[in-house]
């Protein structure tokens, strides 16, 4: 996909040629479910423009177009996220036998759909002006680097990038670097800790003494850190060979001080996104 898009000479088919890659992506982890994020993006590009349309004094219709997208965005994440576990919830809670639901989980589900959602309530608080080209808005959310295990994205800091954005040698081999070191965290350290993780907490406790014990927690909080950084690294690496600039997503977070100090290093793209769309608006 990178060589061809290095050669396509205009913009316009460097984001056509992405967004076939991004769709034969997803498609060939999830060939069924490529709709549900078609049918996602569609919907809240949609949203976006229905908002867009509302006259500017019209703050209650505007107000419940968007809670309209945020209960359909959501509703989205319950249905095949969170519908087994509530139902097994509900059989346990109150000694039903309810048939539990075996829904298959979408790979990113809660990625594009935050991000979805984010572009929706920028455009609602007019933090972004509403996209009227629908493949510009299927590209931002469904851009395959950072598509199944972000960062998440929002599309305020990438929609000059998506109209207007050129390669350069030197971003070329920055990101070339960045993915080698993510796919080397990923292969050499994450997958090596997991499997020290794996024997001692398949281990029953009582053949673990306590060096053993720790070996097993501290080799796993190594697997999930390199494991989700290095994912985050190859990420930003693929979009920097593209010509996209992703902020980003882990600062050292086993140096924090405290954990407040940890949650600003840790997944830094979910804990601004919660920040900035979920606590400070009920604040």
């Amino acid at each position: 996909v990178f060589l061809v898009y290095t050669v396509v000479p205009s913009l316009k088919a460097k984001n056509a040629l992405l967004i076939i890659a991004s769709l034969t992506f997803y498609a060939y982890g999830e060939p069924v479910y490529v709709f549900l994020m078609l049918g996602s993006s569609l919907m809240n590009y949609l949203c976006a423009l229905w908002i867009s349309k509302m006259p500017k004094h019209a703050e209650g219709k505007n107000r419940f177009a968007v809670i309209m997208a945020i209960v359909a965005n959501l509703g989205l994440l319950v249905v095949f996220k969170y519908s087994g576990m509530i139902v097994d919830t509900c059989n346990t809670a109150f000694g039903t036998s309810l048939p539990v639901p075996a829904i298959a989980l979408p790979i990113g589900i809660s990625f594009f759909t935050f991000q979805a959602l984010s572009y929706v309530i920028d455009v609602y608080r007019g933090a972004v002006a509403v996209q009227r080209n629908f493949f510009y808005v299927l590209l931002y959310i469904s851009f395959f680097p950072q598509l199944i295990a972000g960062p998440i994205v929002k599309y305020r800091d990438i929609e000059e990038m998506i109209v207007g954005r050129r390669q350069s040698v030197e971003n070329i081999a920055h990101g070339l670097r960045r993915f080698i070191c993510g796919l080397a965290k990923k292969v050499l350290i994450a997958d090596t800790m997991g499997q020290v993780a794996d024997v001692m907490f398949s281990t029953p406790s009582s053949e673990l003494c306590i060096l053993t014990a720790w070996l097993g927690a501290i080799a796993y909080i190594f697997q999930i850190y390199y494991d989700f950084s290095g994912y985050s690294d190859m990420a930003l690496g693929l979009g920097m060979m593209f010509g996209f600039k992703f902020k980003e997503n882990f600062n050292y977070p086993y140096s924090a001080l405290n954990v407040q100090d940890f949650w600003r290093r840790w997944h830094i793209s979910l804990s601004t996104w919660f920040k900035e769309y979920l606590y400070i608006p009920l604040g």
